[in-house]
């Protein structure tokens, strides 16, 4: 099992992705949020299809969700959802995704 602690910004809603391979092709996905749409959104998933995650956005079932969901477009629950996906399924290694704010005079 791979497991994303995610704290998505100002909003300060923490969220954990929890996420398991099941069989050959599918991921169940587990989401704990202090987020209603997040957990909407986790509810909504439940178990996916790993390929999914190469999928363009327009065509993408995490994004489509999301925007169900009524996520915030800068939301990144999605992508972590994605990046803990690949993961689980030895698409990609572990490694931190980060976003650094600078203030340029």
């Amino acid at each position: 099992m791979t497991r994303v602690v995610v704290n998505p910004g100002v909003c300060g809603k923490n969220v954990t992705i929890e996420v398991e391979k099941v069989g050959k092709r599918g991921v169940r996905v587990n989401i704990t949020s202090d987020c209603n749409m997040v957990n909407e959104m986790g509810e909504s998933l439940n178990e996916v299809d790993q390929w999914d995650v190469f999928k363009p956005p327009i065509d993408s079932p995490f994004y489509k969700c999301a925007l169900h969901c009524r996520l915030h477009a800068a939301c990144p629950i999605p992508m972590a959802i994605i990046k803990a996906i690949e993961v689980e399924a030895g698409l990609a290694v572990p490694r931190p995704v980060s976003l650094t704010f600078e203030t340029v005079d």
